[in-house]
């Protein structure tokens, strides 16, 4: 990875020199981000950032999504929280916006699909209960990647009659291991299970939506489905230190916690209080607030530090 940074840099350089932007638009913490911050710094074009502010203490993108934070000149948050955070780094207030997350304007605008279209991409049919899972490396954890793949599909096991359907595991170190063992787990019950490894957001929102909990440690289960009323196990320290919605329930990578967890998440009470839910994370137009923002701002690279004490 530490690799495949170092040529994304260059390469983006390349391009930036090439298309001479006035402006490069970043979203997250992925470390291919913060190589487009690196280049776009170096040239001297401005950096508008989307998504700063978080706290994810459980993985590395925490302190590339800080880098970047350092690096940008206009920065475009999801919550008040994450924009008192920014401007406790030092970001002057003038140029922190809080316009929720992009995540929220996909899921209203995007196209419905059916059960029978969405089986018909996936491969299986789709019985409820149907499981959403999506797990990457923890990349900051004092457990290892073997304890907690395997806690997860031990506690999986337990739902005979459950629709298990896998999502593709994020590049980081450790991703192959992860992803050979879901295929292994999948192969016991092929007409049960099913690992695809890029969805596409369409299928994959419209597959959230119609889920009867979404299960892991990404952060779609911390943004996307609440908004979309479903229940959320979020395992792990991945996602330690964002906003929680009342519609997730946290545990670790413990088979026995794990499968409590989902058996809470799939009960009457639990399905009553997800639809009560509200989104943490806005209520949508966040890409027009976003571009009438830019639109309306001098670029510049100037910064100065914000003393805010």
């Amino acid at each position: 990875i530490a690799h495949a940074l170092g040529r994304a840099t260059s390469r983006l350089a390349d391009a930036f020199a090439k298309l001479k932007p006035d402006l490069v638009v970043v979203l997250g913490d992925r470390y291919e981000i913060l190589g487009a911050a690196q280049a776009a710094l170096i040239l001297g074009i401005p950096i508008a950032h989307i998504h700063g502010g978080e706290v994810t203490t459980g993985a590395f993108d925490d302190s590339i999504r800080h880098a970047i934070t350092k690096m940008s000149n206009l920065h475009f948050c999801a919550a008040e929280d994450y924009q008192r955070r920014l401007i406790q780094l030092g970001e002057s207030p003038n140029t922190v916006f809080n316009v929720g997350a992009l995540g929220i304007d996909v899921l209203l605008n995007i196209e419905k699909m059916t059960r029978d279209e969405l089986a018909s991409v996936i491969g299986i049919e789709l019985q409820q209960e149907l499981l959403l899972v999506t797990v990457h490396p923890t990349t900051r954890s004092e457990l290892s990647m073997t304890t907690e793949i395997t806690e997860l599909l031990t506690a999986l096991d337990h739902f005979a009659q459950a629709t298990i359907v896998f999502t593709g595991v994020n590049a980081d170190p450790g991703y192959k291991y992860v992803n050979d063992e879901i295929s292994k787990f999948v192969l016991r019950e092929p007409k049960r299970r099913v690992l695809h490894n890029a969805l596409g957001q369409k299928n994959y929102l419209n597959l959230m939506r119609i889920a009867d909990v979404v299960i892991g440690n990404s952060s779609s289960g911390i943004i996307e489905a609440p908004a979309l009323h479903v229940p959320t196990i979020n395992i792990g320290t991945r996602q330690d230190g964002r906003l929680r919605a009342d519609s997730i329930i946290d545990c670790k990578f413990s088979h026995n916690e794990i499968r409590t967890a989902i058996e809470t998440a799939l009960s009457p009470s639990w399905k009553a209080r997800c639809l009560a839910t509200t989104s943490k994370y806005g209520s949508g137009n966040t890409a027009n607030s976003i571009a009438d923002t830019i639109k309306n701002t001098k670029l510049t690279t100037q910064k100065i530090f914000f003393d805010n004490f």
